[in-house]
């Protein structure tokens, strides 16, 4: 009856191979098929992202979401705003399409939760009065280092003209719940168990549009490098490496060939049942960032919206 978790999300691109060359250095499996490119993660069973190619300019197509109950929410479109749509011809089959209030895209599909993952090496550090590290090094020389593979899709963040009639349509109808916001400017949506601090975010602006994916890998360092050695074969615009006040995580930026974002994140707080939880709205110097270099001067910009 409501959604659970992110799946994945499709852009339409004007260079297909450009997107195959900067998410396989970002660290994901890719195959293509019929000028369609999909990504996963490694070891997943199911693509986290897919580009669709031969456009005329980059695009949102659609976010895919983990859910369950999809006729009572189908149910629930019906005067919200919202619609149900008919996928178009080539989309994905089976599950529940659907537009918010502003058109954005939304599939839906009730498919069995992923399997346990293996824990990760704990991310310890040595603290005044507290030693968990004795006698031995926490790093090996950098060529030691295997390339970072994250793990899976976290979160998507999308624009929205109007981020608080986005997040009605997602609590109200999808059954999210608001995490946190930063005034009407950004908003954070989570599952009601379970769940990441947000799957779902959005942010302010004109139009619809894709801002960032974000990938979890297994910790601090590897946020760091791996968002350094994207940044470098890439050659693109970046931004951390920081920490955000609002859901905790580390994160590291890099720009994607088309202007919008690909994250790498760890140590994302975790909402176990939403009842628990109370949300914040924080003020706008707390929406970025806590700590981290200068926020990048486009970072914010949706390259969707025609000038």
């Amino acid at each position: 009856m409501a959604v659970k978790g992110a799946l994945s999300f499709t852009l339409e691109v004007p260079d297909l191979a450009a997107g195959v060359q900067f998410y396989t250095d970002a660290g994901l499996e890719a195959w293509v098929t019929d000028n369609v490119a999909h990504f996963r993660c490694e070891g997943a069973s199911r693509p986290c992202i897919s580009l669709i190619g031969g456009k005329e300019r980059k695009r949102l197509h659609h976010i895919s979401l983990r859910a369950d109950g999809l006729d009572e929410i189908g149910a629930r479109v019906e005067g919200s705003g919202g619609t149900i749509v008919v996928p178009a011809s080539g989309a994905q089959a089976g599950g529940l399409w659907v537009r918010d209030p502003h058109g954005m895209l939304i599939h839906l599909v009730d498919v069995p939760d992923d399997p346990p993952r293996e824990p990760s090496q704990p991310f310890e550090i040595n603290a005044p009065g507290r030693l968990v590290r004795r006698g031995r090094s926490a790093m090996q020389p950098g060529s030691a280092y295997q390339p970072v593979r994250p793990t899976r899709l976290g979160h998507v963040l999308v624009f929205t003209p109007d981020v608080m009639r986005s997040v009605a349509f997602m609590t109200e109808v999808l059954g999210m719940g608001l995490a946190d916001q930063a005034q009407d400017v950004i908003a954070f949506c989570c599952a009601k168990r379970n769940s990441d601090h947000h799957v779902v975010a959005f942010a302010k602006s004109p139009g619809i549009g894709f801002h960032h994916g974000s990938f979890e890998v297994h910790g601090p360092d590897e946020v760091g490098r791996g968002g350094r050695a994207l940044m470098e074969k890439s050659a693109r615009g970046e931004w951390g490496f920081g920490r955000h006040t609002i859901g905790s995580n580390f994160f590291h930026y890099i720009q994607d060939p088309w202007g919008s974002w690909f994250e790498y994140y760890s140590d994302m707080d975790y909402i176990e049942d939403y009842a628990l939880w109370q949300p914040t709205n924080y003020g706008m110097e707390d929406s970025l960032a806590n700590w981290g270099p200068a926020v990048p001067e486009d970072f914010v910009t949706n390259y969707e919206c025609p000038a």
